[in-house]
């Protein structure tokens, strides 16, 4: 699929962070495409791919699943709808995909990740029959929030306002569909107390509401071939360093409410890909610092969390 922040609809150069894959270089590609830049072909001609080109979603599973055969994991696994805008689609193409996934015995839910503005009552309702044919499966929306502050998503070009993801919100608690937000920890301008007032935000609005609401507390990182890329080499903006990072981070943690599940504390940027904060290409040592400095602190998720769902910024 492909967003309405790059079919023309809102806008064609996507967010201003967002790279040419839609935050899915890791994922498996759909097809055999090996001359040019898989992702970037299927995004321009996806009306015109072959379907015999095209992996089976089993197919895909399978090679996905063999990316672990190294680690120690269980047998059970999560599909992840992650690249782009993964409810741009028709319905019945939605539900096609959705089903493959969910059929799969090893497969224990999915995990769609769209933007709020693209959660229309057809989605919604395919989404609540899905819950319901399947009831041994979970069904997950993630949600790329950002962050809460107006001025920050207009430099960034979320493309939709505050109100549309509260809409969305509603809409998803009123279907009791889980919902994971994403974060971005370290966005142009924006403060440790700005970054404090998003997960102020989503403890008042997620607790008691969602089963199982959870979020992803992004770093952030700066690609090539981004317009955030340009703004950075324009010295315009800096990235954190380790040391800042890991006190926001701690500091989010312990605001945040300890209902709200943690699915990501960092993220992977793609080693070929990534300019700024190259620190962050060393995932084990970044969560390995943060519990060593948790330890540290002898503090933990929720530490300064009030019952009520408030917090206090100083």
């Amino acid at each position: 699929m492909t967003c309405p922040n790059r079919d023309g609809t809102l806008g064609t150069g996507g967010c201003i962070f967002c790279s040419r894959g839609g935050s899915g270089e890791f994922a498996i590609k759909r097809t055999a495409v090996s001359s040019i830049d898989q992702t970037q072909h299927l995004v321009e001609n996806y009306a015109r791919i072959p379907a015999s080109s095209v992996l089976s979603m089993k197919e895909q599973l399978q090679k996905g699943q063999e990316l672990f055969h190294t680690k120690k994991t269980g047998d059970r696994f999560i599909a992840y709808f992650q690249a782009y805008t993964n409810t741009y689609a028709p319905v019945a193409y939605l539900e096609e995909i959705y089903i493959q996934a969910l059929e799969e015995p090893s497969v224990s839910g999915i995990s769609i990740a769209t933007r709020p503005d693209c959660l229309g009552v057809d989605v919604l309702t395919l989404l609540s029959d899905l819950q319901t044919r399947y009831p041994d499966k979970f069904i997950w929306i993630e949600l790329g929030l950002q962050t809460i502050h107006e001025r920050t998503a207009l430099y960034i070009r979320r493309g939709y306002e505050l109100s549309c993801f509260e809409h969305a919100l509603a809409e998803l608690s009123n279907r009791s569909i889980p919902v994971i937000v994403h974060v971005i920890l370290g966005l142009p301008g924006e403060t440790v107390a700005d970054m404090l007032a998003t997960i102020q935000y989503l403890n008042q609005k997620l607790v008691g509401r969602f089963p199982m609401c959870g979020i992803k507390l992004q770093l952030l990182h700066v690609l090539q071939n981004t317009d955030l890329a340009d703004a950075y080499d324009r010295q315009e903006f800096s990235v954190m360093t380790l040391e800042q990072y890991i006190d926001t981070v701690v500091t989010c943690l312990e605001y945040l409410s300890p209902d709200i599940v943690i699915h990501r504390l960092t993220g992977d940027g793609p080693k070929d890909l990534l300019i700024a904060p190259l620190w962050s290409r060393n995932k084990r040592n970044v969560l390995n610092t943060l519990h060593s400095v948790m330890r540290q602190r002898q503090t933990f998720q929720g530490r300064t969390y009030h019952e009520s769902g408030s917090i206090n910024i100083v």
